[in-house]
């Protein structure tokens, strides 16, 4: 089978999409949605009806969770604080999510810093943010806004305290191609693997094959790791970064500071069951760095690639590092 392969880096601020080699007996579709481009590899034959299914299912959670869109469900919410406000099943059930694994990880993931990325000159789709923005006297300012969100179950309401906003991030992107690969599921549509951006999940494995070969990218090169099944899902700096002033910015905040991640590190790769769970381990383990982050996907039983800036890789069992020579 052809592996999954990406186009070298471009020269360009931000790199090319990935593209992708087509297995036997499959076939592939994109489109774009949530800020990034979704790839679906589904059976030739079916194609045409899971692409309508998954396209369908994102464009129902754009139009719900972005923070992009004035008049989405999550900006209406935002835009009023210190009140219950009613809301849908979905954004209900996003928002506790990400409540929870807030709780989870101490605040280390944390859907509150809206106002710190927007400080920083986040205040727009990344598609939007071109050439260098004007310096800013922001200094930082930590997050913890999300312990004081309350749910109320029966009534579907959330109410957010004043100056707290959300903003989801790679929860939202991983719970809808968990959701996707469900609905196929269901449909009787496998096998299939769901791609957005970088961030994966599959369901049985392509004909006459015993793994679905999935690259990671590196500064410099890749490596092509089998999986067989679960998700797998990447936080890294080298396509959402950008200069305030002279200062360089990526979207990764430490919400102990409010501000951008300070490390050697590009990217952390982590496989999980789901590719909700593999996008905040990700997140969390790229804010700890190398070494607290080795321990955090230990503690987890996660398998993990570290990369840093300069190529230097570090993995965590049961990740394949003989693949990686």
């Amino acid at each position: 089978m052809d592996r999954v392969t990406r186009n070298p880096r471009s020269p360009a601020r931000v790199p090319p999409e990935p593209q992708y080699a087509v297995p036997t007996g499959m076939g592939r579709e994109q489109f774009h949605a949530m800020g990034t481009t979704i790839t679906l590899l589904l059976p030739e034959r079916k194609v045409e009806t899971g692409s309508r299914l998954v396209r369908g299912l994102f464009m129902e959670w754009e139009l719900t969770l972005s923070r992009f869109l004035p008049e989405s469900e999550l900006s209406r919410l935002n835009r009023h604080p210190g009140v219950p406000v009613m809301v849908s099943a979905l954004l209900y059930r996003v928002t506790a999510k990400a409540l929870a694994a807030a709780r989870a990880t101490n605040g280390l993931y944390d859907p509150t810093m809206l106002d710190q990325l927007k400080q920083l000159g986040y205040d727009r789709s990344f598609d939007e943010l071109t050439g260098t923005l004007p310096a800013s006297a922001y200094k930082g300012r930590p997050g913890g806004g999300w312990r004081d969100i309350r749910l109320h179950h029966g009534t579907k309401c959330v109410t957010l305290p004043p100056g707290v906003q959300l903003d989801f991030g790679g929860i939202a992107k991983g719970m809808a191609v968990d959701a996707a690969l469900d609905a196929l599921r269901q449909a009787a549509i496998t096998p299939a693997l769901v791609n957005a951006g970088g961030d994966l999940s599959m369901e049985g494995l392509p004909p006459r094959e015993e793994a679905w070969p999935i690259e990671v990218e590196g500064p410099d090169t890749g490596w092509t790791i089998p999986l067989r099944r679960g998700a797998m899902a990447t936080s890294g700096i080298a396509r959402r970064n950008w200069i305030q002033g002279s200062a360089g910015r990526h979207h990764l905040l430490d919400p102990r500071t409010g501000l951008p991640v300070q490390s050697d590190l590009r990217s952390v790769t982590v496989v999980a069951p789901l590719c909700e769970q593999a996008e905040v381990a990700a997140k969390v383990a790229f804010i700890l760095g190398r070494e607290k982050g080795r321990d955090f996907l230990r503690e987890h039983q996660l398998a993990g690639l570290f990369v840093g800036t300069n190529g230097r890789w570090e993995a965590v069992e049961p990740w394949p590092v003989h693949l990686m020579r």
